[in-house]
């Protein structure tokens, strides 16, 4: 990987939850605190980061003052950095308590073409407004995707995903999100069914001309008909038509890296690390 792309992933990372949160300065780490309660960047912002060039001099008493402030905050006690830029944060994260996962990285070359992938008969592909009624099941729809792991046909349908979304609108989630879609700085992109129906989803944060796109999946009972490739092909189209040049992902089963791969993605050769950040794991 050019250092150069490692570069512009790291800045990536640095820049985009500023969009939602201050920074408060903990030595050489740097933790991010919301703004406004419920304002999103994955399942935070609220992790804490190594300051660009700081790894080295990280002690196990500046990682207890973060975890400290997060617990004020009452936030998990996250932290998220590339393995490359810090490589010697791990150890000191695991002797603080907090196992470490590991999340490989995909880039897709700037000139690669992505084409239109094919879609079941009646179900379309959209941008989701922030009043757009499809957007409580969308914002829904992850929780149900994730809770069955694999690529199989599952059990979870179109009745639950209307009751998490019931309980997303009910305790103030979707309203949380809608400042954000309508800012422009999320992007949520379904696949349709007729009736309405989010069968798969994904989303994508853009900062400086690069985004990573994630939260990709699919209701489990609309597994096997190719919805993640096709909402994935249309997040990349759709930021590439927002002046993003540079998109990346991460992903945690290589099932999952094999969709990427038939798109063009080819390994970005660093990986994200994530200690307790629920949103990542």
């Amino acid at each position: 990987m050019s250092e150069t792309l490692r570069a512009r992933i790291e800045r990536y990372y640095a820049t985009v939850p500023l969009l939602f949160a201050d920074v408060e300065e903990f030595g050489p780490l740097r933790l991010f605190v919301r703004k406004e309660p419920g304002a999103p960047y994955y399942g935070g912002p609220g992790h804490a980061q190594p300051a660009a060039g700081r790894d080295s001099t990280v002690t196990a008493a500046d990682i207890a003052r973060v975890r400290a402030r997060q617990r004020e905050l009452g936030v998990p006690e996250a932290f998220e950095w590339l393995a490359e830029s810090a490589p010697t944060l791990r150890a000191g994260i695991e002797a603080s308590g907090l196992p470490v996962l590991e999340r490989p990285l995909m880039a897709l070359d700037p000139h690669h073409p992505v084409d239109p992938r094919p879609l079941p008969d009646g179900v379309t592909i959209r941008a989701l407004t922030a009043d757009d009624p499809a957007l409580p099941a969308a914002l829904a729809l992850p929780r149900l995707a994730f809770a069955e792991e694999g690529t199989a046909v599952g059990t979870a349908g179109r009745e639950e995903l209307l009751a998490v979304a019931e309980e997303l609108t009910v305790n103030g989630t979707v309203a949380a999100f809608r400042p954000s879609v309508r800012a422009g700085h999320k992007t949520l992109i379904a696949a349709v069914a007729p009736d309405g129906t989010p069968l798969a989803v994904g989303h994508y944060h853009p900062a400086n001309g690069t985004t990573e796109i994630g939260g990709i999946g699919t209701l489990p009972t609309a597994r096997r008909q190719g919805l993640a490739a096709t909402v994935t092909a249309a997040l990349v189209d759709h930021a590439r038509d927002h002046d993003v040049s540079t998109v990346f992902l991460a992903y945690a089963a290589d099932t999952v890296a094999r969709i990427y791969t038939r798109l063009g993605f080819r390994p970005a050769d660093c990986t994200l690390l994530i200690a307790d950040q629920p949103a990542r794991s």
